[in-house]
């Protein structure tokens, strides 16, 4: 048993306005709710209403309107003329696409061409090897650039956007697309010589060395390769990673020594809750590591004085030096006071309340961190330095994950492929009644 906060609960391991540049839906869908009460207020509301949809635009404006493809990352502050664009950028672009449709930022008729110009750009047109694709790309014509890794976790994210359109539009061409694309990657050639999956493969250089092996998103890849009947991975393989137990102020759960997005990514799509394998119940699990990585950052107040209660959060993103991936706890990085508006909006499902104070904070004290694509990837409130980008994948959990919190809209609608339901069985997922989560009416 371990002891939250004095409570005793089961072990972890216990078997804004639309724009006229929009193409604009004739009417506003209604969202399905889950049965559950909304933890959101009518002011939380709105203000996830105004990220959600500027985080839709950067996904439509920085998608190529003919391949579908959409930029890794933009600049905010001037015209950006950059070509690379991600897969795994795309992967959240085509989810968003969805929640847009959904929530009536886009008609229908606009959503489903453009669905349907990326899936056929990711059969027809993009390389790939044995069905998994490159991690970057140009986002015109579709080429490998940058040398760039026949990526697993990158295709695995790319490869959730394409079930989650399977799932949530009923058009035959566009099931049929999703399906090929999903059917082609050959999970059983990534796991030819080993249970733990290698990250990527070059032409040049073969199989990188470096491996799935230590808890992180790399759940929805295996689960993934599981899911598949064509090639799929063995279920042995779920077991092989390990499953790290770490502790902070008295908080115990399963980590590794990376960023905080490891805990929501692969939680983007797959739905966790009220289920557990033989070793946790991983949505519980991401409460307890978000409410640990949040009194990590609150517990820095000394050192950073911008971290408090109300202002907290960080994760891999950029910082004024470049790119970093850090975060805590344990401390990785050079922590320097940067705030990152994704590591608490990335969480909301998990920490309704101590996350929405951060995104108000943010919203009404750095306005200079808002652009029209929403909050900017990170900043400093103590030297004053505010990126001028936004990266995909940071818009993109932000975006998804403030929907599941709102409605549970992405979990409902990717749960409903066949492919995701036979990966977590073939993982031994079961479904149980818990006690109530460990942190459940606690505030910070």
């Amino acid at each position: 048993m371990l002891q939250i906060c004095g409570a005793s609960v089961a072990a972890l391991c216990d078997p804004v306005p639309l724009l006229s540049a929009l193409p604009q839906s004739s009417h506003t869908s209604h969202v399905r709710t889950e049965s559950h009460p909304s933890p959101f207020s009518r002011q939380d509301d709105a203000i996830l209403d105004q990220i959600q949809h500027a985080n839709f635009l950067f996904f439509w404006e920085q998608g190529h309107p003919q391949t579908g493809l959409i930029k890794d990352r933009c600049n905010t502050r001037m015209k950006d003329s950059s070509i690379v664009a991600s897969i795994a950028s795309t992967g959240f672009g085509l989810t968003a696409i969805c929640i847009a449709e959904k929530r009536g930022f886009i008609g229908h008729s606009d959503a489903r061409l453009r669905v349907v110009q990326t899936l056929s750009s990711l059969w027809h047109r993009l390389p790939t090897h044995r069905g998994f694709y490159f991690h970057f790309a140009n986002i015109a014509t579709g080429e490998r650039i940058w040398d760039a890794e026949a990526s697993s976790v990158d295709t695995a994210i790319l490869l959730c956007g394409v079930l989650m359109c399977k799932a949530h539009f009923h058009e035959a061409d566009i099931r049929e697309l999703a399906q090929a694309i999903y059917d082609r990657v050959d999970w059983s050639w990534l796991s030819e010589d080993t249970e733990l999956l290698p990250m990527g493969w070059t032409p040049e250089l073969g199989f990188l060395a470096s491996k799935w092996d230590d808890y992180s998103e790399l759940m929805m890849i295996y689960l993934l390769g599981m899911g598949s009947t064509t090639h799929p991975l063995r279920s042995e393989a779920w077991s092989a990673w390990k499953r790290t137990l770490f502790e902070y102020d008295g908080i115990r759960y399963i980590g590794s020594y990376a960023p905080l997005f490891v805990h929501q990514y692969s939680q983007a799509w797959f739905d966790f809750r009220d289920k557990k394998d033989r070793f946790a119940d991983y949505f519980q699990n991401s409460i307890l590591a978000t409410e640990a990585h949040r009194r990590f950052c609150v517990d820095m107040n000394t050192r950073f004085p911008d971290y408090t209660n109300a202002l907290w959060g960080i994760t891999a993103s950029d910082t004024v030096d470049g790119y970093a991936a850090w975060g805590g706890p344990p401390a990785t990085g050079p922590i320097d006071g940067t705030i990152v508006p994704c590591a608490a909006a990335g969480s909301l499902p998990f920490l309704p309340s101590e996350t929405m104070r951060v995104l108000h904070t943010i919203h009404e004290h750095y306005p200079q961190t808002w652009s029209r694509y929403g909050f900017v990837d990170a900043f400093n409130p103590l030297t004053g330095w505010v990126d001028t980008d936004v990266v995909g994948i940071d818009t993109g959990i932000t975006m998804l994950m403030a929907e599941n919190a709102r409605s549970g809209f992405v979990w409902s609608t990717f749960m409903r492929n066949a492919e995701a339901q036979r990966g977590m069985q073939m993982a031994g997922f079961q479904k149980y009644t818990h006690a109530p989560y460990p942190l459940d009416g606690l505030t910070g």
